[in-house]
C-alpha cells in the first residue's frame, strides 16, 4: 500500500463515528439483551450453532439491532447485505436478490438485513416471501414498531419475532466505559449517572453525546461539558408509535394504580417529548370519567377545571394544573 493510500486509510478511520468504532464484534461484546443472547438463550444458541432462520427484531432505537444481524452474518460467514426501507425500493430488493444468487451460486449464503422493515409497504414486503421461501435469503428485519400491525401476515408467519429491550444502567455503564477508555477520558460517577439519564436507554445516542463532550473537554468530563454536548436532548415520545401508546398505557395504569410518583413521572416523561398536553389533558378526563366516575366524583370537575386552566395560562404553567389532577386522581 502506497504512503499516500495509507494516509486517507487513517482519516477515514478518525472519521468514522464512535458509535461505529464501538460495534461489537462478537457476541461477547454485545451489552444487554442477556435474555436472548445469554448462555444458553435461543439467539445465541442459533447463531453459535450457525441454524440459520429468518426473524425480526423489534425494540427502540439504539439497542443494537444492526449489531446482531451483522453478528448473524459474521458467525455464518455469509454475505450480508443492507436495505434501509426509508431508501430503498423495489429495485434494491431485486439488485439485493440478485446478489444473493451470485453468492448461492458460489456456495455462500446471504444475509439480507432490512432496517425500518415496517416502513415498506405490503408490495414490497411481498417481494421478500418466495426468497425467503426459497433460501435465496436468510431475512433479518429491524422495526420499532409492533411487527403484528405494521409487517404483513405472510412475512410474519416465515420469521421469528425477537424483542430487544431498552438498555438499563448496567449496560450502559459498560458502555461509558469502554467509550472513555478508547476516547481516553475520564469522567466522575455522578456525570456518568447524568449521561445514562440522558441516553434514556439508547447506546447511539449516549455515544454520540460521549464523542462531543471527549472533543470539547481536556481530559476530564465534567458536568458543564457533558451538558453543552447534549444541547436539547429529548427523551423518546414517538407520535403515533409504539412508544407513544406505551407511555399513555403507563399513565393510565399508574392512575389506576393508585401510584401517584408513577403518573406524576409518566405525565412528566410525555411532556418532555413533545407530548400536546391538551391530548394528555383529554386522556385524563377519560380516566376521571371510566376509572374513577361516581367513586369520586370530585375528580371529573377538577380535571375539567385543570385543562381550562391550562387553555387559559397556556404552557408552562397550566401544566401545574394538569399535574394537580393526575396526583388528585392517583
Amino acid at each position: 500500500m502506497s504512503v499516500e493510500s495509507d494516509l486517507f486509510a487513517t482519516a477515514s478511520e478518525n472519521l468514522e463515528p464512535l458509535a461505529a468504532r464501538m460495534r461489537p464484534q462478537s457476541l461477547d461484546e454485545v451489552v444487554g439483551q442477556t435474555h436472548l443472547l445469554g448462555a444458553g438463550q435461543p439467539l445465541r444458541r442459533a447463531i453459535e450453532s450457525n441454524t440459520l432462520h429468518s426473524f425480526i427484531l423489534w425494540g427502540p432505537p439504539g439497542v443494537g439491532k444492526t449489531t446482531l444481524a451483522r453478528l448473524v452474518s459474521v458467525y455464518s460467514d455469509a454475505l450480508f447485505l443492507q436495505l434501509s426501507a426509508v431508501f430503498s425500493g423495489v429495485k434494491d430488493i431485486r439488485s439485493a436478490i440478485d446478489q444473493a444468487r451470485e453468492a448461492a451460486a458460489r456456495g455462500h449464503r446471504t444475509v439480507l438485513f432490512v432496517d425500518e422493515v415496517h416502513r415498506f409497504n405490503k408490495s414490497q414486503q411481498d417481494a421478500f416471501l418466495p426468497h425467503v421461501e426459497a433460501g435465496t435469503v436468510t431475512f433479518i428485519g429491524a422495526t420499532t414498531e409492533n411487527p403484528s400491525f405494521e409487517v404483513n401476515a405472510a412475512l410474519l408467519s416465515r420469521a421469528r419475532v425477537y424483542v430487544l429491550k431498552s438498555l438499563d444502567e448496567d449496560a450502559l455503564m459498560q458502555v461509558i466505559s469502554r467509550g472513555l477508555h478508547l476516547l481516553d477520558k475520564s469522567m466522575s460517577q455522578p456525570v456518568c449517572q447524568q449521561l445514562i439519564a440522558l441516553a434514556d436507554g439508547d447506546a447511539r445516542r449516549l455515544l454520540n453525546i460521549l464523542e462531543i463532550a471527549a472533543q470539547l473537554a481536556e481530559q476530564e468530563i465534567l458536568p458543564n461539558t457533558l451538558a453543552a454536548a447534549s444541547g436539547e436532548q429529548l427523551r423518546r415520545f414517538d407520535k403515533g408509535g409504539d412508544i407513544f401508546y406505551e407511555q399513555i398505557s403507563a399513565l393510565h395504569k399508574s392512575v389506576r394504580g393508585s401510584a401517584p410518583d408513577a403518573a406524576l413521572y409518566w405525565f412528566c416523561r410525555m411532556l418532555d417529548g413533545g407530548a400536546d398536553p391538551r391530548y394528555v389533558g383529554r386522556r385524563l378526563l377519560r380516566m376521571a370519567s371510566e376509572d374513577i366516575g361516581n367513586a369520586d366524583p370530585r375528580a371529573l370537575q377538577l380535571t375539567e377545571s385543570a385543562l381550562a386552566t391550562f387553555e387559559r395560562l397556556g404552557s408552562p404553567e397550566g401544566e401545574l394544573a394538569l399535574a394537580q389532577a393526575v396526583l388528585y386522581m392517583a
